[in-house]
């Protein structure tokens, strides 16, 4: 695939009313200067922007909405510069079929009324106020919108020294790219469910349909395979990447920290051969000694990759290693987890889970802690133990959704210090604003599966917009 393609790909048009250009001098250039301005703050390296320029008429939306598809955008940046008709705006639409933003900004924070009104020519000063009628036609074009089922977000602000404003374009291009990434993404599914965790199930033709995200279905006996074929140089650079990454307790004996880092070298070359870009995993391997050993030893190997921007989560949950991908992607971590039990004493949640950490969201180096069994699970070896780092988090759930496949569940919460359990599990204690046990019943009445992934920042806003260009529903519990 072309690596141009991979970028996120924007479309910017203007819109005005043509009749307007003979009637006010000097209108149209000023108006184009206000697009070229716009097109100037979104442009970065990472993006493609593709200026559509100022749509004044039937055929110009015409050409603007083929051009849309011609240039394979993601999103489509509508900039309403003054007023402009409804029937302009619509052949762009319908022929471009992304996610549309609507910018109503304005050139200066209120118009010069005594220099407005000190102006000798009506005509001119019809022109003047033109320049400033952004807001004019966007409830025309909303509600042209919305009566044909066409999702639109808007924003408002003005062109000029408006952070708020530009702080808001940023989060949907972040949020648009974000998608994208995703949408090119490769998840690799290694073994099968566990046997009676009917709330992790996945239909994966929502999960390629609705996200983009391309399944590889992975035996087991693959992996098994590349580990049988690791050498003892490959090993000793694995083990010396361990004592790197992880804190390694004296009491983890040196040949499973061996056994581990053989079954990490597989693990990367798996993931390297097909190209993978997050995993899920479950696998006894009950009855195939080789596959038991594999299994149980990928814990740390696992670690590293989510360290490393290919999150992988354990008990082969799907939903989850998407949401994990999605706050790797915003830069944000992205760590399996669960609330498991409730401090009524401190009003706090505690919540963690087995199996792969996030290096980039510890608060301290993650532990490497000897295990003597997996709860729950076949074998014994190494496991990882961390606190999410203290501060503000975000917690994202993926939620099966009848009407659009899936929703988003999330919320903000601050991640405190105090005594945690030293299991060889991530685990923290979370204060939610509206205290643990509001929290812990509305999360649970809307219905997503008892893992999910969390990243450290508030990011609620930018997974809103993230979810609203998947056209999913979104839930904030507080």
């Amino acid at each position: 695939m072309n690596d141009a393609y991979k970028l996120l790909r924007i479309g910017l048009v203007g819109l005005g009313l043509r009749e307007y250009w003979n009637q006010f001098e000097g209108l149209e250039a000023r108006l184009h200067g206000y697009l070229d301005e716009a097109g100037k703050r979104i442009s970065a390296p990472q993006r493609f922007l593709v200026n559509l320029g100022l749509v004044d008429s039937h055929e110009r939306a015409l050409a603007a909405g083929h051009r849309c598809r011609q240039d394979d955008i993601d999103i489509l940046f509508v900039y309403v510069t003054t007023y402009a008709l409804s029937a302009t705006v619509l052949p762009v639409l319908l022929r471009a079929k992304v996610p549309v933003i609507l910018l109503n900004l304005q050139p200066a924070p209120a118009i010069d009324y005594v220099r407005f009104n000190q102006m000798e020519s009506r005509t001119a000063m019809t022109g003047e106020w033109l320049a400033h009628c952004a807001s004019c036609p966007v409830p025309e074009i909303v509600n042209v919108m919305q009566r044909l089922d066409m999702p639109v977000h808007q924003v408002t602000g003005m062109l000029h020294n408006d952070d708020v404003c530009w702080k808001q374009i940023d989060e949907w291009l972040q949020a648009a790219a974000t998608v994208k990434a995703l949408s090119h993404s490769r998840l690799g599914l290694l073994g099968h469910y566990y046997s009676g965790m009917l709330d992790i199930t996945t239909d994966l033709v929502q999960v390629s349909g609705r996200f983009g995200v391309h399944v590889e279905q992975l035996e087991v006996e693959e992996l098994s395979a590349l580990r049988r074929e690791v050498d003892e140089s490959a090993k000793s650079e694995m083990v010396r990447r361990f004592h790197d990454f992880f804190a390694i307790e004296e009491g983890c004996d040196p040949l499973e920290v061996e056994r581990a880092a053989a079954t990490a070298v597989a693990l990367d070359r798996l993931v390297r051969k097909h190209d993978l870009d997050l995993m899920a995993y479950y696998y006894r391997g009950v009855g195939i000694a080789e596959n038991e050993n594999v299994m149980s030893s990928i814990i740390p190997g696992a670690s590293l990759l989510t360290g490393h921007s290919v999150p992988i989560a354990g008990e082969y949950e799907v939903k989850n290693a998407i949401a994990m991908k999605i706050l790797d992607l915003m830069g944000v971590g992205g760590s399996f987890t669960e609330y498991y039990a409730m401090d009524f004493d401190a009003d706090l949640v505690l919540m963690g889970h087995d199996g792969p950490g996030h290096v980039g969201i510890a608060q301290d180096k993650i532990k490497l802690r000897p295990l003597q069994v997996y709860h729950g699970k076949v074998g014994r070896g190494l496991s990882v133990e961390m606190s999410v780092r203290h501060g503000s988090v975000t917690l994202l759930s993926i939620v099966e959704d009848r009407e659009r496949g899936f929703s988003f569940l999330a919320s903000s919460a601050e991640s405190v210090p105090g005594d945690v359990l030293e299991i060889g599990n991530t685990n923290s204690r979370y204060r939610f604003r509206s205290g643990a046990r509001e929290f812990v019943e509305k999360w649970n009445a809307a219905g997503p599966a008892h893992h999910c992934a969390i990243g450290v920042g508030n990011v609620l806003p930018q997974l809103q917009k993230i979810s609203s260009i998947l056209n999913f529903h979104f839930h904030c519990i507080g």
